[in-house]
């Protein structure tokens, strides 16, 4: 009588096939995943200019109280070292002419300026802008406009 033949073990592991198919799913899942975290990075700088924004915006409207003027520049607020989410410094510019036709004036599609006493933006990702939000290198900045009744992109307003 003989012994009961011992059953061959296969070697554990991964075969080539297997680690091949791992690969393939990992890289299809950093695809789908790398553009949406990029779109979301985008919003959370937007966010982030927004809030500067209007943080900026709100000081030198505190700054013209307690001093009946606008401060001339983000220095006399203490943020002449801010910048945008973009590594940019923030644009603001008193408007010595108030009103309708004011030079250098940020102006909508109809060509009226978006603010009365000064303007504060942020060229965006773009890091370009021009006078007229109608521009195409104005559409991706963040604004204050309607003497901040609005502060968001250039293409929303």
């Amino acid at each position: 009588m003989r012994p009961p033949a011992r059953r061959a073990h296969a070697p554990s592991g991964f075969t080539l096939l297997e680690i091949v198919i791992v690969v393939a799913i990992l890289g299809l899942l950093a695809a789908l995943a790398i553009p949406a975290y990029g779109r979301v990075v985008e919003k959370a700088r937007i966010a982030q200019a927004i809030g500067d924004i209007k943080a900026i915006g709100q000081n030198a409207l505190a700054y013209e109280l307690e001093n009946g003027r606008l401060p001339s520049g983000l220095d006399e607020l203490g943020m002449g070292s801010v910048v945008d989410p973009w590594g940019n410094d923030y644009v603001y510019v008193v408007l010595s002419d108030k009103g309708k036709g004011a030079a250098g004036a940020r102006k909508d599609r109809f060509l009226v300026p978006i603010n009365s006493y000064f303007d504060l933006y942020s060229k965006g990702p773009d890091e370009s802008s021009a006078l007229a939000l109608t521009a195409k290198s104005s559409q991706d900045d963040i604004i204050w406009a309607n003497d901040g009744g609005f502060v968001g992109s250039g293409a929303q307003y």
